[in-house]
């Protein structure tokens, strides 16, 4: 039996009872236009005036719920130790130097002002997340998109030089570390792991919202990080499929 035979009678099985699965809960959604639930009319009525951000969602995210927030931080950074050992694992030891030049003069024309631009946009959408939409996650995606367009608008090699694996590896880290070092910090000053222990500051000011601009920037940190690392291992393969153009000449 072939490889890809084994791996379709193994995902049929588990693709029926994960569609049966998700099936399930879609059934048992609430209507649309029901009333909010408790819980949420709890929130958009005290969010604000008990953590001082106008974003509820970030309040939630980095405080009401911050446990859950922590765990997905940690399984997502997970995800990308998984994934880069799965794909080093396929290939050999020796690689060729990358050759994957721009051909587009489009891209090449737009690069200068492009890239900034992008990576701009993600640092407004984490530094403002908790007061207006937006939020670590969605600016650490936006700024991790800034560094692929090094390589969508300049090569791989740029890339490499611009994301440096062990910066990006500490950069990852970094985050996570200081996630759970806030929730430390909140224990040792005797509160509840996560405790909000920095001073709350004005409503709407980018110093309010106590621990949540600290979670928030954190999370934003190594979620681009995460993608970023994720980036150099699909590109790493991909590059090995472009074909030498020298080495043919020859």
């Amino acid at each position: 039996m072939s490889r890809v035979r084994r791996r379709v009678l193994f995902f049929v099985p588990v693709g029926i009872a994960m569609a049966a699965v998700l099936a399930w809960g879609l059934v048992g959604l609430p209507s649309f236009g029901l009333p909010h639930s408790d819980y949420a009319r709890y929130f958009a009525q005290h969010a604000t005036g008990q953590r001082h951000t106008t974003n509820v969602v970030a309040a939630i995210v980095f405080d009401y719920r911050g446990w859950d927030t922590m765990g997905e931080e940690l399984i997502m950074v997970s995800g990308v130790m998984g994934t880069a050992l799965l794909l080093r694992s396929t290939r050999g030891e020796e690689h060729r130097a990358a050759r994957d030049p721009v051909t587009s003069e489009l891209l090449t024309w737009l690069r200068p002002g492009m890239i900034p631009l992008v990576l701009l946009l993600g640092l407004w959408t984490i530094s403002y997340g908790y007061i207006t939409p937006g939020g670590g996650f969605q600016g650490g995606v936006i700024g991790a998109g800034a560094a692929l367009l090094t390589w969508l608008a300049g090569s791989y090699q740029r890339y490499q030089v611009l994301t440096p694996d062990p910066l990006v590896d500490a950069a990852e880290g970094g985050g996570a570390f200081v996630y759970l070092a806030v929730g430390l910090a909140g224990l040792a000053a005797g509160g509840t792991y996560l405790h909000n222990l920095i001073p709350l500051g004005t409503t709407g000011d980018l110093a309010s919202g106590g621990t949540i601009a600290v979670l928030n920037a954190a999370t934003g940190l190594a979620v681009a990080a995460g993608l970023v690392l994720i980036f150099h291992e699909f590109l790493e393969d991909y590059t090995e499929t472009v074909p030498d153009v020298a080495a043919e000449e020859r």
